[in-house]
């Protein structure tokens, strides 16, 4: 369905259906946006074309494709399935300059692709969503002029929009990767958008992460990985330091993008909330997704865990497959969910919001903690998680680097039109209180095709599947 039909059919707000009866549902997850836009990227840096199986159909990765096509590549959709794209880079390898890329609220398209310009013939203007002026650019833009380039804002500065103009030379000149510092702590994706570009880089660059925290380090181990893949050569002989060798990417002809397993989360986290089962296919027993985290903390909430029949366990930790296998996740949840007491989120706070919506209906406190960084998301999410429970009528607080979250009773909880911020997040938490709290109404539920394009389609039907 595309987007047109479901504004005509999805309610705003919309009423979240509430679970009648234990689930016992398979979920089919799409593919990771992390991933890709990751693979989008590394594709328009190579010189041949890749074509991409499973790629993620949403707003975020439509704005990835719109980026690159403003910047000379050609993404070219499979007639018969759209989530097979063929990417073609520009054939000298040199991107449109004097062109503009539109973001919408996407941080992998405005922190990934203005380092592209690094490499471009112009000048490139970004722009996106009015909530986008508020998510920081700075770091990646101040890395970015320490390999040449010149920035212009046409707002506040160090935020959306701005100019980025490319240097007339690129490298040292003296055989020397190029030192450059950024401060990253509200955002692993400054790293990762300078990593990605780095390799093209003549003589290499040496990125020095200038913070006291290092949020979402998965992800950046996530970069790393594809860009090896891709033919690179990173290294991180430290924590907050890596080593990019200058070298041509290109990305295997065919790649496969696996299922998204942050966006798995809600699905996976019904089962503790509604009762009964939930199974999300194709799970990778080996990935550098944080999503890939979710088994161990969702055991640590009460639900019993398999990988195709076989009991998860927070010792194995799914590392007892081989890397290649995938399976059937089964999350089933038991009679009540555990509080976590404080859960060290740092690694993963993307899944923030979903484990929040767990922990409000726990029997007991959870501190989420290392997650200071989610107030430069989408929105603050930290002010919104503390104000959405608190409307529905839970307690929680906000914290220097959380939440603390504390349930109260069942029947002191109630319904309420809950906001969801545009942030996609946002509205599937609201979505998992609803599955156990009676009137709850999401505004703006369509924000979910940042990530998801059918997420009200696709929560339905796993509440249709039922014991």
């Amino acid at each position: 369905m595309n987007e047109a039909n479901q504004a005509h059919v999805v309610a705003d707000p919309w009423p979240a259906p509430v679970a009648t009866a234990p689930l016992d549902a398979t979920v089919t997850i799409p593919g990771s946006k992390s991933l890709s836009n990751r693979y989008l990227i590394l594709a328009a840096l190579g010189s041949d074309p890749v074509r991409i199986r499973g790629l993620l159909r949403s707003r975020d990765t439509d704005l990835m494709m719109g980026a690159l096509r403003a910047l000379g590549v050609t993404c070219e959709e499979d007639t018969d399935e759209p989530t097979t794209v063929t990417v073609t880079p520009p054939k000298d390898g040199v991107f449109s300059g004097n062109s503009e890329v539109f973001c919408g609220l996407a941080g992998t398209v405005m922190r990934f692709v203005p380092p592209l310009v690094l490499f471009a013939d112009g000048p490139v203007r970004f722009d996106g969503d009015e909530q986008a002026y508020a998510r920081p650019m700075e770091p990646l833009l101040f890395g970015l002029k320490q390999l040449g380039a010149r920035v212009e804002y046409h707002g506040e500065r160090g935020h959306l929009p701005f100019t980025v103009t490319p240097p007339e030379h690129l490298g040292t000149g003296d055989g020397k990767p190029v030192k450059v510092r950024v401060d990253s702590s509200s955002s692993s994706q400054f790293v990762s958008g300078l990593l990605l570009a780095a390799s093209r880089i003549p003589d290499g660059v040496l990125l020095r992460h200038t913070g006291t925290t290092l949020p979402s380090l998965p992800h950046i181990r996530m970069t790393m990985e594809d860009i090896n893949v891709a033919g690179g050569d990173v290294t991180m002989p430290e924590r907050g330091r890596w080593l990019v060798q200058p070298r041509a990417l290109g990305l295997p002809g065919t790649v496969t993008v696996e299922p998204d397993l942050s966006n798995a989360a809600p699905f996976l986290g019904a089962a503790l909330i509604a009762g009964g089962v939930v199974r999300v296919p194709n799970w990778p027993a080996h990935t550098t997704q944080p999503g890939g985290l979710l088994p161990s903390m969702l055991h640590k909430f009460g639900a019993t865990v398999t990988l195709d029949g076989d009991p998860f366990d927070e010792v194995n930790d799914c590392e007892m497959f081989d890397d290649d296998f995938n399976g059937t996740l089964a999350v089933t949840g038991g009679t009540s969910i555990r509080g976590l007491g404080e859960l060290d989120l740092s690694a993963a706070g993307e899944i923030a919001p979903s484990v929040a919506a767990i922990a409000t209906l726990a029997n007991s406190p959870t501190e989420l903690i290392g997650i200071g960084h989610l107030r430069g998301h989408e929105t603050n999410r930290l002010a919104a998680l503390v104000t959405e429970i608190e409307r529905v009528g839970a307690r929680a607080e906000e914290l220097d680097n959380g939440i603390a979250i504390e349930p109260v009773a069942d029947d002191a909880l109630h319904g309420a039109v809950m906001e969801s911020y545009a942030d996609h997040r946002m509205a599937t938490f609201a979505a998992m209180l609803g599955l156990r709290i009676p009137g709850i109404e999401i505004k703006d539920v369509l924000t979910t095709r940042k990530t998801i394009p059918d997420f009200t389609g696709m929560w339905t039907a796993m509440l249709a599947q039922h014991e």
